[in-house]
């Protein structure tokens, strides 16, 4: 991987006079005619959607003519936060909209599965539909009526889409937690919903590991008692349900009946599927996204800002319990279809037939949603995924879940292709979208994300209220946006709700990230304003270590931590999972000089640990409030769920060596 400057253009805008080629420019052009207004760059147009922020969303529902079943008296009563109301009096329902493009693509391939448990499966846009029309019989056979919960215990297969849209459509509400989730932090999640039924599997394979999760139903049906189950046999076909799950329904059974599909029209808020919170700094958090909100942000960003029709197909590799999944869900809207991949993309090696490389070239994808930690590990290894793949039909990849580095960022262009658009994107579970990311008109530069979405209004704010330039402030949400959520399950007077987001500014959305603007007006995440680290009073962002130790050599990954115990500079301590063969004493020593000489001394740690891996949940984010709270003694339980974790079995090695480096230096 070859070493390059944070903010070299690796890929230029197009001209105004080509915007046409892009149905985003196209969009643009049509209010340049109808408002009278002319955009000379995005960024102008992006001022235009937030200062005209109830003309800008009224267009996008038209644009991609929004199926009412009732006519909106406004589309926004007032730009307050929190409690802003959209499309007043419009009745709508999400998957609506999904069976519409499954219709138009009827006979076309819109489902492509890849499954280490049971194979490769094509569905068809007809097929897609009539599984959700049979979940739907089977939903109502039950007895599950609008406002009603569902949950899934379920893998990233066709079954999963389809109950998802299924449920949607009844006006139910849907959640779902992958199976990798034990029976703990699957109750810690859904039994806050108190969900009247389940669906799950019997287990599911990882490279060529069979995991059951038959003890894991049992102990989750013994929490919520009350709660119908339905089993998919996954694992096993041939599987015995009645003795393996005594009372649970087949699959086969539920989904017996057929019958066209129930669409329940309801008002634009009407919860629709929660998202749970990582778990990481407590008791996950159930946010409520409502129809409204995912339907308009999801058609923004799959029509406009990824550029999706029915010429494309689109890898979203995700587990069901990330946004990432709900996101990529949404791609059928456009007509794009999608391809599901569930398994250990790493099995039986990084570059091996598993690897999103070769699914994506496989299926033909033509645009990848992945994370930025799968692409460093790709990248670190050495990787050269455009000369062992054909990779000619892919156009994009947008990567989220952490920081991408300027280096990585390179090697996508040196070693995937130099014709594809790259996409870092930040936003998270809590708004089911960006808050910063890339578009088809805008350049792209390394280790920087490209521009604010249309119709977001984000800056980066010092505590005065002030903008800031060239260093990090808190990312703020200075106006609303259709898909903040509706509410958090169980949150009484919305004081958690609150209090996650608008206990810092008043009225405004603070969302806990260092936000940097740079001179070029693109974005770079410099860490959790909660991470910061402080040293002797000056502020240090995590992503500053990482953007320079992602790279170094020797290194397979890192987190870094601070501890203010005792005062003065406090205790900075770095841990460090060293690659194979590599002499420790030797790589600590070029670790120091590195961070001295490319940052400060200030940034060198007071401790380098060798540790076996470092705590990060399956989409990669690094978990570093959790741990040094575990380090500081937090024993609630509330601190870290070991359920979101790749290696849960390190967790407490990492801890004890961290704990004796303190009690060392006291």
């Amino acid at each position: 991987m070859q070493p390059i400057k944070s903010g070299a253009l690796l890929y230029p805008s197009p001209a105004p006079h080509d915007w046409d080629q892009f149905e985003m420019g196209r969009f643009l052009h049509n209010i340049e005619a109808k408002y009278r207004v002319k955009f000379t760059d995005y960024e102008q147009a992006w001022a235009w959607s937030v200062e005209n922020l109830e003309n800008f969303w009224a267009e996008v529902w038209d644009h991609f003519q929004i199926i009412t079943h009732e006519p909106y008296t406004s589309v926004l009563a007032e730009r307050t936060m929190p409690g802003a109301k959209w499309f007043e009096g419009a009745r709508i329902n999400f998957t609506e909209h999904i069976l519409r493009s499954l219709t138009q693509c009827a006979e076309n391939t819109m489902v492509k599965s890849r499954s280490q448990t049971n194979g490769s499966l094509n569905w068809s846009g007809k097929r897609l539909a009539e599984e959700i029309q049979r979940i739907q019989q089977g939903l109502l056979s039950h007895g599950i009526k609008s406002g009603d919960r569902v949950a899934g215990y379920l893998p990233n297969i066709p079954q999963t889409l389809a109950t998802y849209y299924a449920v949607v459509g009844l006006g139910a509400i849907w959640c779902c937690v992958p199976p990798e989730m034990g029976a703990k932090a699957t109750l810690d999640r859904i039994e806050q919903l108190e969900p009247q039924l389940l669906i799950s599997i019997d287990g599911y394979r990882w490279g060529k590991r069979e995991i059951s999760k038959l003890e894991d139903l049992s102990t989750i049906r013994a929490g919520l008692p009350n709660m119908a189950v339905v089993l998919l046999p996954y694992l096993d076909e041939n599987l015995d349900v009645s003795s393996a799950a005594p009372g649970a329904q087949v699959y086969a059974e539920f989904t017996a009946k057929h019958a066209p599909a129930v669409i329940e029209p309801v008002p634009f808020d009407h919860p629709m599927t929660v998202l749970f919170s990582s778990g990481t700094t407590g008791k996950p958090k159930a946010i409520v996204h409502g129809h409204g909100g995912l339907l308009l942000e999801h058609y923004k960003a799959m029509g406009l800002h990824f550029g999706m029709d029915e010429s494309d197909t689109a890898f979203w590799f995700s587990t069901t319990g990330w946004m990432v999944w709900t996101m990529g869900a949404s791609s059928l809207l456009v007509g794009a279809a999608v391809v599901l991949e569930d398994g250990d993309p790493n099995w039986p090696s990084l570059d091996g037939e598993w690897s999103q490389w070769s699914i994506l070239a496989e299926t033909e994808a033509t645009y990848l949603g992945t994370g930025s930690a799968y692409l460093a590990a790709c990248a670190h290894a050495g990787l050269n995924p455009g000369t062992q793949w054909d990779l000619s039909k892919l156009r994009e990849i947008q990567c989220s879940g952490s920081p991408l580095s300027a280096d990585v960022s390179g090697w996508v262009y040196n070693s995937v292709s130099m014709n594809l658009l790259l996409a870092p994107t930040s936003g998270g579970t809590d708004i089911c979208a960006a808050f910063v990311g890339a578009s088809p008109l805008t350049a792209v530069y390394a280790g920087e994300m490209s521009c604010r979405p249309l119709g977001v209004a984000v800056e980066s704010w010092d505590m005065d209220r002030n903008p800031m330039a060239g260093e990090p402030g808190e990312l703020v949400a200075t106006l609303p946006m259709p898909s903040m959520p509706v509410f958090f399950w169980g949150d009484e007077n919305k004081e958690r709700y609150t209090n996650s987001y608008f206990n810092v500014f008043e009225g405004v959305w603070r969302h806990g990230d260092w936000l940097v603007r740079t001179e070029r007006d693109t974005w770079v995440i410099n860490g959790r304003s909660d991470a910061t680290l402080n040293r002797g009073g000056v502020r240090l962002g995590t992503a500053e270590f990482y953007a320079l130790l992602e790279s170094h050599p020797g290194i397979s990954d890192c987190i870094i931590l601070h501890f203010e115990e005792g005062g003065g500079m406090g205790r900075l301590i770095l841990l460090v999972v060293a690659e194979e063969n590599a002499e420790t004493t030797a790589l600590e020593g070029s670790i120091r000089t590195s961070l001295r000489t490319n940052l400060s001394p200030r940034h060198v740690p007071d401790s380098i640990l060798f540790v076996r891996s470092i705590p990060r949940t399956r989409t990669g984010k690094r978990l570093e409030i959790p741990l040094k709270r575990l380090v500081q003694g937090d024993t609630t339980g509330g601190a870290l769920d070991t359920g979101v974790l790749v290696n849960p079995e390190d967790l407490q090695d990492a801890v004890q060596s961290i704990s004796s480096v303190l009690q060392g230096a006291k």
